[in-house]
């Protein structure tokens, strides 16, 4: 399968549940656009909470959770409760999690000489061989699963080597089978806590973060990508989610899409294939700054409870707007933790709208439908050869002034869904005019179509733009 081929909300936007048994809160997630709810489940308690998500745009995940399964196969009452919630028309399941930690789902006798990466026999075994069971299960229902989560441990038996001695035990035992799951609806669970491995950088200086207090989620400049953003690399010169530096060498997984990387490198390299989805069925900007500042690592700035929450705002916009096309979405640790904790994030999450991405809305039609008022969303699209730091450097007060969306891709305009609405400034040169406008003003007939046209050196844009911000006048 292609990445545009899977069945998703098209918004990264994501809560992890409470926790089996415990009754969700149906009216907080449209306040909170959410486009992903991560669900572990005891049975099969959650079917209609999943329908009803599903009827809103809300991608539901499932994960059966049992007592110290360790790597113990599915059982017929796990494939039952599967098949209740596909027929609720959930299509996104995971199965074993976090092997690489001692938490309850390991047994307290360790097998075959421990609970480790190395014991292939013991347990890499086992936990391949039950998981590609489970993934012919899931794709023969009609579902996707799930690879193994790992959490981001850093060691001689951290999560890149759990994730590794998995991959390399199937690549040497199983590598057909492995490539039909690939190719028929296979994605990766990643459980991307960042810690306080981001920043918002100082205008113009991108290796340059600025004070925590300045922090703003709707403002552009937010680096999510670590251990590859500019102040690391600044640090550490060549560092990797590998490694690659003396400073690293277990590697350095902490950060939105490190796992992720290193998973899609490992399908590219051993098995020919990818990129398939990421989710972070669990994750976000963590530990959270319930009642103190949080710091883990020093070279980066310490966030409150405050910024935390523009963070967190950015986080998931930076992911529809700059993050890899093959991460799909983040579940926040936890709903409860959240809400029973105050944290100002949810407010935020509330207020600022999120920004929609790539894949296949559920909905009823694809594209935007029509405007009724003032559209929902609104998009700066910019002709092949303009790139949207041109657009900021030339029109930054029309951006501060209205906050559009700025892109050079306009096929994702097939995934706002038909409930909402989109009007689209396309600034195009004057060779241009009759393409672009045949492209987007004629496919999508419901789009508020706002046409600038760039002459010359391009020096008009600034007026144009500039004159609009003065009337307050969004579009021409």
């Amino acid at each position: 399968m292609q990445l545009n081929e899977y069945e998703w909300s098209g918004n990264p936007r994501g809560l992890h549940n409470e926790g089996a048994y415990k009754p969700i809160v149906r009216d907080r997630y449209p306040r909170l656009q959410l486009g992903w709810y991560k669900f572990v489940t005891g049975g099969e308690e959650f079917a209609p909470d999943c329908a009803w998500l599903l009827s809103n745009n809300i991608t539901p995940v499932i994960r059966i959770y049992r007592q110290s399964p360790g790597a113990a196969p599915m059982n017929a009452s796990m494939r039952n409760q599967w098949g209740i919630y596909r027929d609720a028309g959930v299509k996104w399941f995971e199965f074993y999690n976090e092997p690489n930690l001692r938490n309850p789902e390991w047994p307290q006798d360790p097998p075959q000489g421990g609970i480790s990466s190395t014991n292939i026999d013991g347990v890499i075994k086992p936990l391949c061989e039950n998981w590609l069971d489970f993934a012919e299960y899931i794709i023969g229902i009609g579902g996707y699963p799930g690879f193994t989560s790992f959490s981001e441990t850093v060691g001689v038996d951290g999560g890149l080597q759990w994730q590794d001695n998995m991959l390399g035990f199937i690549r040497d035992h199983h590598m057909d089978r492995f490539q039909k799951i690939i190719q028929n609806g296979m994605w990766a669970a990643v459980h991307p806590y960042t810690l306080n491995h981001f920043y918002q950088e100082v205008p113009g200086q991108p290796d340059t973060p600025r004070l925590p207090e300045q922090y703003n989620g709707e403002e552009p400049g937010w680096h999510f990508e670590y251990p590859y953003d500019p102040y690391t690399q600044a640090y550490d010169p060549g560092r990797t989610v590998w490694g690659g530096t003396p400073k690293t060498p277990y590697g350095d997984p902490n950060g939105l899409t490190a796992m992720g990387i290193a998973f899609q490198q490992r399908l590219k390299e051993w098995f020919g294939a990818g990129p398939v989805p990421a989710v972070g069925t669990e994750g976000g900007i963590y530990p959270l700054p319930i009642h103190e500042s949080q710091r883990t690592d020093p070279r980066f700035p310490a966030y409150d409870r405050n910024q935390h929450a523009e963070a967190t705002v950015a986080l998931f916009n930076w992911m529809a707007t700059s993050g890899p096309e093959w991460l799909f979405g983040v579940c926040l640790w936890k709903e409860d933790e959240y809400y029973n904790n105050g944290l100002p994030a949810v407010q935020r999450l509330e207020q600022v709208q999120q920004i929609p991405r790539g894949g296949v809305w559920v909905s009823k039609g694809r594209g935007p439908g029509p405007v009724h008022g003032e559209p929902t969303h609104h998009m700066i699209i910019l002709a092949p050869g303009l790139e949207p730091k041109w657009f900021f450097d030339t029109a930054r007060s029309y951006w501060n002034r209205f906050r559009p969306i700025v892109t050079s891709n306009w096929d994702f305009i097939d995934y706002i869904p038909y409930e909402q609405s989109l009007a689209v400034t396309v600034i195009t040169p004057q060779d241009m005019e009759a393409s672009m406008t045949q492209a987007i003003q004629r496919k999508y007939p419901n789009v508020v179509f706002d046409l600038v046209i760039a002459t010359g050196d391009l020096s008009n844009i600034a007026q144009i733009f500039n004159q609009r911000v003065w009337a307050d006048r969004q579009f021409g």
